[in-house]
């Protein structure tokens, strides 16, 4: 396949192929969410945004696995440096139960393992003073692992401050501060003392203008919820505030300036760690490294995954637990294959500067599709290549995905109404033009009214 003219050509999807691979999956799988019945052939040519299914159909992926593979198929930015090395098994070994090398240094190294990347991870971090890491396997465990060691700092704190409209992953813990769909909550216990404030997703508005219900009574219902302002809760009590800098499953809802200077004024006034959740948002998706960078924040722990290939939590030395084995994760994150496609991963949005090019094309896909957006697309926004269109109802958003995968292009929805759109971090002007063609196309011929069969 050839990057430079590969083009999307897909007859009636699911196929006959994709079709018995999904019905062998669902014999022995849990229900789950599946986006599309879409089956990547992991055996067929792909590169970049392109890739080919079981029935041979080649497809444009402006999804990245949810950010999980933010170089897209098969990208030799990251394989012609894994190609170089003979591994071995065992692969998956990890960094907390083992010390492992590849020479004589680490300064020697004949690959990157976990303790290259958690140096590169407080290299891009070192903005926020963060010179500590620790690895696991998932986004869930590095929020788990945040959640944990901001009580420990904090203790005998009783309190965390999450947001409406966010998701911060699926085990218990993590279910606890998510604030979105029923479906992910509902009946599902809970751990105490989680408060829960309104997100500010008008991202033009100020504390005058705001109708989202975070600004109200002269201030912010953060501020006022705190005992010295008034409320019920004692700051000193509180071990951590949490958000997404940008909210990813919730709506890919941005923010105000204003609302991310009120977050920080509170947090900083009150010396209430910061929290922010980069697992969707972070790694270079946004045009920076971590989505943080854009707005007046100072986070105290970064949790981020997805794009790593492994979980990590990310904060200053003194805000870890001291005591040896208070963390820990058996034959967990920091695996060898995992963490040097994460170095990887690193190295190649930094040699090729791909923040720039997600800033570039960003402003390229967002500039086409306010271009020929109909009166039913109510909202274009993004940052880098963390993009959304937003439409009247969610039956138009549906019907908009489903007319995008029959003509070849992937992508996904998110919140209520609305459709998400990541292309890979090193897109060029090529691939984001024929990708907003196609989507463009898809919205103009659900047409004014639409139905979901």
């Amino acid at each position: 396949m050839d990057r430079d003219t590969a083009e999307p050509d897909a007859d009636a999807l699911p196929g006959p192929n994709a079709q018995q691979w999904v019905d062998f999956h669902q014999e022995y799988s849990a229900p789950s969410e599946y986006s599309h019945e879409f089956v990547w052939d992991v055996t067929r040519e792909a590169d970049g945004p392109f890739v080919t299914d079981v029935d041979g159909n080649v497809l444009l992926d402006f999804t990245c696995h949810i950010g999980a593979a933010p170089l897209g198929y098969n990208n030799e930015k990251v394989l012609e440096k894994v190609r170089e090395f003979d591994l071995v098994e065992p692969m998956k070994i990890a960094g907390q139960d083992m010390y492992f090398g590849s020479g004589p240094n680490p300064d020697e190294a004949e690959f990157p393992g976990s303790s290259h990347l958690m140096q590169k991870l407080t290299e891009v971090s070192s903005q926020y003073g963060m010179d500590t890491v620790f690895l696991s396997n998932s986004g869930a465990e590095a929020m788990e692992n945040a959640m944990k060691i901001t009580n420990d700092y904090r203790a005998p704190a009783k309190y965390g401050v999450a947001f409406s409209g966010s998701f911060h992953g699926r085990t218990l813990g993590t279910l606890s501060l998510t604030k979105s769909k029923d479906v992910y909550t509902r009946h599902y216990p809970e751990i105490s003392g989680i408060e829960t404030v309104p997100f500010c997703a008008d991202r033009g508005c100020d504390a005058d203008s705001c109708d989202c219900g975070f600004f109200a009574g002269g201030g912010s219902q953060l501020r006022n919820m705190l005992a010295p302002e008034g409320g019920h809760v004692d700051p000193d009590e509180i071990a951590f505030l949490t958000l997404e800098p940008i909210q990813g499953v919730g709506g890919y809802r941005f923010p105000s300036e204003t609302f991310m200077e009120e977050v920080a004024a509170v947090t900083d006034e009150y010396d209430i760690p910061l929290v922010v959740d980069e697992i969707q948002a972070g790694v270079g998706r946004t045009g920076e490294i971590w989505a943080s960078d854009h707005y007046p924040i100072e986070p105290d722990v970064i949790a981020s995954a997805k794009a790593l290939r492994v979980g990590a939590t990310i904060s200053r030395s003194e805000v870890f637990p001291s005591q040896k084995n208070r963390l820990g994760s058996t034959f967990g994150g920091g695996d060898l294959l995992g963490s040097m496609m994460g170095a990887f991963t690193l190295e190649a949005i930094q040699e090729h500067d791909l923040l720039d090019n997600a800033t570039r094309r960003g402003e390229q896909a967002t500039e086409l599709l306010r271009d020929d957006a109909p009166d039913h697309v109510e909202d274009v926004r993004g940052k880098g290549l963390m993009l959304a269109v937003e439409f009247d109802t969610p039956e138009r958003r549906n019907a908009v995905v489903e007319s995008a995968l029959e003509r070849g292009l992937l992508t996904l929805g998110c919140g209520k109404k609305t459709i998400r759109l990541l292309p890979p971090l090193d897109s060029t002007e090529r691939e984001i033009e024929l990708g907003i063609d196609i989507f463009c196309e898809a919205i103009e011929a659900v047409g004014p009214s639409a139905t979901v069969a």
